[in-house]
């Protein structure tokens, strides 16, 4: 099995995450209460018994979400031997790229945390709610978006933030400019363009003092070398390089996410057969229309990841 392990982004919140698979194995457990602690915050009381408007909070989901991912991969090693190490490549959706770097041992569980919280916090006072937007549009090619955006720009700033799918892709800017990119997409008959209820516009200039943050945390933190290649969303292409990487992660927040060029790149030159995803499942549903010919294989309970395990064996 020539195997990627991939990790989702936000929008993979939900309350109860992570619960099931608390119960049943006690090195997960180990995996929320040592982030609780990171935290000093029982984060895992959040996920499992909300509220969900809380957990929403970009500040909360972030560091959740990694955690989930991170307990999946937690009793993979320790329950079946199977480690980031069995894959050839490892990347992750906006924050998804920390539980990557956390699977691949760049970053400790410890300080992925302490870092989503700080980025989930310094995204959501970048930009004053209700300045920023940011829209899907659905059934629009990369060239369609980009116009689209290009016609938003000039009410403000506008970018694509995220280049998911084909037919998916976001943009991200002012709240004027992606009203009129939204207008400009339907001119083109784009057929869906589709405002997304978010709390700031991620991925795109307006996310600059976010950047700044992060740029001054990240230089403290301590990356190591991956033991897997992380292929990273600003380049679409593996990074094993400690400084690199943290350069990437700063330009991350400010940067469009090339998550259809990551995974177009993994299952052609990268050779990738399989895409297990830890945590989620939203990317698994992207890829079949990424590499159909790849397989998607989505880790969130204890059945999903016997039965990974065995295949993988």
């Amino acid at each position: 099995m020539t195997l990627a392990f991939v990790f989702p982004g936000q929008g993979s919140q939900a309350v109860g995450m992570g619960k099931g698979l608390a119960e049943s194995f006690p090195e997960a457990r180990a995996v929320f209460d040592e982030i609780d602690a990171a935290l000093g915050q029982k984060l895992s009381a959040l996920m499992w018994d909300g509220p969900a408007d809380e957990l929403m909070l970009t500040e909360n989901a972030q560091p959740a979400i990694m955690a989930s991912s991170l307990a999946v991969m937690r009793v993979l090693a320790s329950e079946f031997g199977v480690t980031a190490d069995s894959a050839k490549f490892v990347a992750g959706h906006s924050l998804g790229e920390y539980s990557a770097l956390a699977a691949a041992g760049a970053l400790s569980l410890t300080d992925a945390a302490k870092l989503l919280k700080l980025r989930g916090q310094a995204m959501q006072k970048a930009v004053p709610v209700g300045e920023g937007a940011m829209a899907a549009l659905i059934g629009a090619d990369l060239d369609q978006a980009e116009k689209a955006a290009a016609a938003g720009s000039a009410q403000g700033v506008c970018q694509v933030a995220n280049d998911n799918a084909p037919g998916q892709v976001v943009i991200s800017g002012t709240q004027a400019a992606v009203d009129a990119a939204i207008a400009a997409a339907q001119e083109m008959g784009v057929k869906r363009a589709m405002p997304l209820p978010v709390s700031a516009p991620f991925h795109c200039a307006l996310m600059q003092p976010a950047a700044d943050a992060m740029a001054e945390a990240l230089a403290a933190a301590n990356i190591a070398a991956p033991r897997v290649s992380v292929v990273v969303n600003v380049r679409a292409r593996p990074e094993s390089d400690p400084e690199a990487i943290r350069k990437l992660l700063v330009e991350q927040v400010t940067g469009r996410v090339r998550w259809r060029e990551s995974v177009e790149w993994m299952a052609g030159e990268g050779g990738i057969a399989t895409f297990a995803e830890a945590g989620g499942k939203v990317l698994t549903g992207m890829l079949k229309r990424i590499a159909p010919e790849a397989s998607g294989v989505t880790l969130i309970g204890a059945d999903d990841i016997v039965n990974f395990a065995a295949s993988v064996k």
